[in-house]
């Protein structure tokens, strides 16, 4: 009997690890080494249970799991590969990596493990300007033409959404054209009085759309849908009126500034749309434009492209000339010009720019080439490509970096639930090499197999991204700095909750000596929060690395839109960091999707570490007493891109009673980029 259990154990695990040429399972086997089947089995079993706390978010208990079942198969490929998965959960990338060489050294993977430890290893490297300094080619295009049918003509503009779909304004057919991120249209605006020569979009601080109209001479506020508010201007060279109203921008009071190409000027309106000034005239310190063209705020810095002069010129929000950051004759023919980070993005007759808003500096991102072009605009997307419109070649074109086009996408499948099996749910994520998540994709962009074999009934059933609302972790820092504020915490605590309006969970976590749970439960219970109700009193030395890692583990199984909120006066003590290193903390949130935001005391720079945090999960920094208040935080968070997808479908495979390892592997197309990942699960046990 104890043979015949043996033998059901080794050939069990011979169907879950015998894929790769020198499993040591098979070796075994050949060898005759009977007696190390009752270990394989051992090994077996303690693979099974690290797979389930793997998908359950256990990493750690993972990690244990997998480190029993090498015990019992020292080497063995497959467990490499899952403890390596584990700690890459758990934010310890070096590790990760480690487990992994070792397991492509023995030939195991194919070309997918060694891809992975590509792209892992190269972003652990910081590179806060990814993009702005690239190359682009163009991965794709939105023809103007299906067959003989016009699509569109003459596209002039575009502007991004947050869920990956583009608007496109079409200056020769007067209409905006909504697409999808497979260069579908969705939609076509028209307007109820029809557009006269469109030309710019942009999306104001309401949420609105704001659209000129350069034969019109006037502006269009439209509802997110498209739906006319109202117009703004009219015809003529007085205050609020406009000959050939062109590029928009907005400031941070919400006032709008329209570049007016046939009066030579800027004019500014306020958000309500009524004429305030205008500049950019001839003066004592500035000569005057001759062809206003793109502008752009950044930080309430107006800056504004001259077409013929071919340079860029900075003023305040109240129009006084301020200097020149691209000198005149660098540009040949400027047309729209948008904010892209600390750079602003430039569309110059064949060519995308950018510059640079501290030094002026100027890179040449992608080129049209000579023929029968004119690039009008180039805006970043949400999934990190180029839209750029090419006024008279007729065409859109999406632009990636020649990284990604090489590389791919970075696919992972994170969770699989098969407690219903044969039905089968999986939780992935898509992203760039640089963790730039991968938004607006729909079921056509998915194929999943099993075994290379597709799957039946795959059905596409949430995308993350269009969560609208989000699951919150607020750390208290009660280090000694924080005894003076403790009404500003109170104050920052109930703005956030109500903020919420009742959405979503929030967890209070005291960053002490030792980090405490506090609170767990609803928003609204948290309206008359006191910081004096705290468990943990103020220390010394707080220990704000075990406050971070117990924060981001608590949210590991919390809704997709998650993250941290730090309230701290900034300031950090000698051991707050003696724990976790900064980039095992950064890992370990940013590869479970939890980003890091601080609410400051003081309206200075926080500490370099916390900074370091914040900057790299993409994160924000808020002052406490920022005039606009605080309840914008949880706008941000939800407005932070996720590309997190889940599908189901319904396997054919035979399970042996809940002991056979499952294959499954999933690809994700985009126009030419594509990425796959394969992973395996256990069926409940019967």
């Amino acid at each position: 009997m104890k043979k015949t259990i043996i033998a059901v154990f080794s050939l069990a695990l011979v169907s879950i690890f015998a894929s790769s040429q020198g499993n040591l399972v098979d070796s075994f086997r050949e060898e005759g080494q009977g007696e190390r089947s009752s270990e394989a089995g051992f090994a077996e079993e303690e693979f099974r249970l690290g797979v389930h706390s793997y998908y359950r978010g256990n990493y750690n208990e993972a990690i244990l799991e997998f480190e029993k079942a090498l015990s019992y198969l020292p080497g063995e490929n497959r467990i490499l590969e899952w403890l390596g998965k584990s700690y890459y959960m758990a934010g310890v990338e070096g590790e990760a990596l480690r487990q992994w060489d070792m397991a492509r050294q023995q030939d195991w993977g194919g070309l997918l493990l060694p891809n992975k430890i590509e792209i892992v290893g190269d972003r652990r490297v910081t590179d806060t300007e990814y993009g702005f300094t690239q190359r682009y080619t163009e991965a794709g295009s939105y023809s103007n033409v299906n067959g003989k049918t016009l699509i569109y003509s003459h596209p002039i503009s575009s502007l991004p959404n947050p869920d990956g779909s583009i608007w496109v304004v079409a200056y020769g057919s007067n209409e905006l054209l909504h697409y999808d991120v497979n260069g579908v249209v969705l939609d076509r605006v028209r307007g109820l009085e029809g557009f006269d020569r469109p030309m710019d979009i942009i999306r104001l601080s309401s949420g609105h759309l704001l659209v000129s109209e350069c034969a019109g001479n006037r502006l269009s506020e439209l509802e997110p849908t498209g739906k006319l508010v109202k117009h703004m201007g009219k015809k003529g060279r007085g205050v609020g009126e406009l000959i050939g109203p062109q590029y928009l921008a907005e400031d941070s009071q919400g006032n709008i500034y329209v570049t007016d190409y046939g009066n030579y000027r800027v004019v500014v309106f306020d958000q309500d749309g009524n004429g305030l000034f205008s500049f950019g005239k001839k003066d004592d310190e500035f000569a005057g434009f001759k062809s206003p063209t793109g502008i752009a705020v950044w930080q309430d810095r107006v800056f504004v492209a001259d077409s013929v002069r071919g340079g860029v010129y900075e003023f305040d929000r109240s129009g006084n000339y301020k200097g020149i950051l691209v000198e005149e004759g660098t540009l040949k023919k400027a047309e729209a010009m948008k904010c892209w980070g600390n750079y602003l993005i430039i569309a110059d007759l064949n060519r995308v720019l950018t510059v640079d808003v501290y030094t002026g500096a100027v890179f040449e991102n992608a080129s049209s080439g000579n023929g029968k072009t004119q690039i009008t605009s180039a805006v970043p997307d949400r999934n990190g490509n180029l839209i750029v419109t090419d006024f008279k070649a007729n065409e859109i074109y999406v632009m990636s970096k020649m990284s990604e086009l090489i590389g791919g996408f970075f696919v992972q499948i994170e969770r699989v639930h098969s407690d219903s099996f044969p039905k089968v749910t999986l939780e992935l994520k898509v992203e760039n090499r640089k963790r730039q998540p991968i938004v607006g994709l729909g079921e056509g962009n998915f194929l999943i197999t099993e075994g290379k074999r597709p799957v039946s009934g795959m059905q596409l059933v949430g995308s993350a991204n269009n969560n609208t609302f989000a699951d919150v972790t607020m750390i208290i820092d009660r280090s000694y700095a924080m005894r003076d504020y403790e009404e500003q915490v109170n104050t920052a605590v109930r703005e956030i909750a109500a903020s919420m309006e009742g959405k979503g969970s929030v967890q209070i976590v005291s960053a002490s000596s030792v980090p405490t749970p506090e609170f767990t439960g609803s928003p609204a219970d948290l309206s008359n929060f006191s910081v004096r109700a705290l468990k943990e009193p103020y220390a010394s030395n707080c220990a704000i690395d075990l406050a971070m890692r117990l924060a981001a583990n608590g949210l590991v199984n919390a809704e997709k839109k998650r993250a941290i909120i730090y309230i701290s006066s900034g300031e950090v003590s000698d051991v707050a960091f003696n724990n976790y290193s900064l980039s095992d903390l950064a890992a370990f949130m940013n590869n479970n999707s939890v980003s890091f935001n601080t609410i400051l005391m003081n309206n200075a720079a926080p500490a370099a570490e916390i900074g370091y945090i914040t900057d790299n999960t993409m994160g924000e920094s808020y002052y406490v007493y920022r005039p606009e208040g605080l309840s914008s935080v949880m706008k941000d968070i939800l407005a932070i891109p996720s590309g997190v997808y889940i599908l189901t479908y319904t396997s054919s495979l035979s399970t042996d009673f809940g002991r056979r390892y499952l294959p499954v592997e999933v690809e994700a197309y985009l126009l030419s980029r594509s990425g796959r990942d394969e992973t395996g699960y256990f069926a409940p046990l019967q």
